[in-house]
């Protein structure tokens, strides 16, 4: 699936980046927006964004499953002049691509906004769809434990989402490649093994 160097991200922290952004700026949305009566009253309010919540959650996790299932079994072996982009750079790169910082804070302004309507509610719902994704990086995780292999993407390809239609294929490693652990979690590193154990680990690629 391509010959010559190129750098992977890794799939499970692809979809953690905007886990982590929407489910803490929905819950301070959530926040802030309890603290204005609204017109339906904090109660109604908080309860049906609780609602949203498990309901956003819910379809978020769900979304495209068959899709990373396929692109899971199907996955090749990287070759060993791939470099394995670290856990940070893929989390900050997300962040940046396309004006996303700018999304993100349109989001939380209008979750904001409509706690005049409904005081809470969109926050928790936003909050919901990150948690769905924050679930959906640790079932991605349990993939990557049954099979013994961490998945991985080209950066290239996966400007959108990992699982975009542009995206051909996804490849694999060995366990122990990387900074970070399956689902995406920042791995520990030993702090007996010295810098350039650290440093190897995270750019060899594995092989069992």
């Amino acid at each position: 699936m391509g010959r010559g160097s190129y750098a992977l991200a890794r799939v499970a922290v692809v979809v953690r980046a905007p886990a982590v952004r929407l489910l803490w700026l929905g819950l301070l949305g959530a926040g802030v927006g309890a603290l204005v009566p609204g017109l339906t009253g904090r109660r109604i309010g908080l309860l049906g964004g609780a609602a949203l919540f498990v309901v956003a959650a819910a379809v978020a996790f769900a979304a495209r499953r068959g899709r990373y299932t396929a692109l899971a079994g199907a996955a090749e072996r990287a070759g060993r002049s791939v470099f394995l982009q670290d856990r940070a750079v893929t989390m900050r790169n997300w962040a940046r691509a396309r004006g996303r910082r700018w999304w993100l804070a349109a989001v939380f302004l209008a979750a904001v906004g409509s706690s005049y309507a409904a005081p809470g509610a969109a926050g928790l719902a936003m909050a919901g769809a990150g948690a769905g994704l924050w679930a959906k990086a640790v079932w991605i995780g349990g993939l990557e434990r049954r099979a013994e292999a961490l998945l991985w993407v080209r950066t290239e390809w996966a400007q959108g989402s990992p699982v975009a239609g542009s995206v051909p294929g996804w490849m694999t490693t060995g366990i122990a490649a990387g900074d970070a652990l399956p689902g995406g979690a920042r791995r520990r590193e030993r702090r007996t093994g010295g810098r350039a154990t650290a440093a190897a680990a995270r750019q060899a690629v594995s092989r069992k």
